[in-house]
């Protein structure tokens, strides 16, 4: 009898325990990814691991060397009281299904305080939210639809001025010119009808004309038609609102058409595809975000050291690179931790934080704010920024 009695109490604690165990792991799997992030983000670790997602096979453009000189510049210090910045690289080849499963894969690491990437908003837009539900840091040095803040996540932060902050800065340099009837060639996509949208909304207030709006184009006799209508509407100025591929051949058809109406365009022709591009797209003007002879000490550094490192002048997205690390760095080190969570609060109370392309901080949206936008010029196959 004792040893049934026994046996029944060694039981029940048994069961109890059971219980217990069960109830402690339905506590743990009721935890969000964000908060599960957080909780591994506390303990140990010798290293603070940051995802990188970039087109780096087609369309690098400096960005992996603006990367690793920042990374190079902070790992000398350390973070943290010396711990060491691992980067996880990764090539989303421009692909929002590639995209997203490269965003799906960083969330499943919890390892990963922060994100930097991707490059088209395209991919951008659908990956953030993946991010957002994660709880993590995403830096945007590239996409520009406004459609990517709309969310207002806390983990949600775009490192470049978006659309509408681009398109009033060309429409308001339009103003200052002598053009007033404005038509706009954009293309079908995200960054084309938002770059379009917001020239078109400031090109309104500023006493600007838009005479003719429209996307795609079939040959280059239907080229032809276009520019024969648009001297008719007495257009003096055209806008070109689309990547840099798109871009650079419609302007080429437009020139060889015989129309030489002044052209400006968005930030996607800042690319070598512009200035290798020949004598027939010299004169174009583009609202961008790096001058890579601005007078800032940070700036020279920067331009100095690159060049000396890779035997090359730095472009828009080595300066992106290269200033995203650093101010992703800076926020982790104010955080005192390898939290995301810390470090997006420290992302969004930042002000004035100065880099190569200049200072920022961040709206309540995660806009970048106080960022400068550059017009230049392109001539005799390189840029000039005395427009500025």
């Amino acid at each position: 009898m004792k040893r049934f009695v026994e046996f029944c109490r060694i039981g029940r604690w048994a069961i109890i325990s059971m219980i217990f165990a069960v109830a402690l792991t339905g506590c743990s799997s009721a935890l969000g990814p964000d908060q599960l992030r957080e909780k591994a983000l506390q303990s140990r670790s010798n290293e603070v691991v940051i995802g990188v997602v970039w087109p780096f096979g087609d369309h690098n453009d400096l960005f992996r060397e603006g990367l690793h000189l920042a990374l190079e510049q902070v790992n000398q210090k350390g973070i943290l009281g010396g711990k060491m910045i691992r980067l996880i690289e990764e090539d989303d080849g421009g692909s929002v299904t590639k995209g997203m499963a490269i965003a799906q894969k960083f969330a499943e690491n919890n390892t990963i305080t922060g994100v930097i990437g991707h490059r088209s908003s395209a991919v951008t837009i659908p990956a953030s939210r993946i991010y957002d539900r994660a709880g993590v840091v995403l830096l945007s040095p590239a996409s520009t639809s406004p459609k990517l803040t709309d969310t207002r996540s806390p983990y949600i932060f775009r490192n470049i001025p978006n659309d509408n902050q681009l398109g009033q800065a060309l429409a308001l340099y339009a103003a200052g010119t002598d053009n007033r009837n404005i038509a706009i060639y954009y293309t079908n996509e995200e960054y084309g009808r938002g770059l379009a949208n917001a020239f078109e909304d400031q090109a309104g207030k500023s006493g600007l004309k838009v005479i003719d709006r429209l996307s795609g184009y079939k040959d280059t006799a239907d080229v032809r038609r276009i520019a024969e209508k648009w001297e008719l509407l007495d257009c003096d100025l055209i806008l070109v609102a689309a990547p840099a591929t798109e871009g650079v051949a419609f302007i080429r058809e437009l020139r060889a058409v015989g129309m030489d109406t002044p052209i400006i365009g968005g930030d996607a022709l800042d690319s070598e595809e512009l200035t290798a591009a020949g004598e027939m797209v010299q004169g174009t003007v583009i609202a961008s975000v790096y001058n890579p002879h601005d007078s800032g000490e940070i700036n020279q550094q920067f331009r100095e050291q690159f060049t000396a490192q890779y035997g090359t002048e730095p472009g828009k997205w080595a300066a992106q690179a290269y200033d995203s690390l650093l101010l992703l760095a800076h926020a982790i080190e104010e955080a005192g931790s390898r939290s995301s969570r810390e470090t997006a609060s420290r992302l969004a109370a930042m002000s004035g934080w100065e880099g190569a392309t200049g200072q920022r901080s961040f709206a309540g949206n995660g806009d970048v704010l106080e960022m400068d936008i550059i017009i230049k010029k392109l001539r005799n196959g390189e840029f000039d920024y005395s427009a500025n």
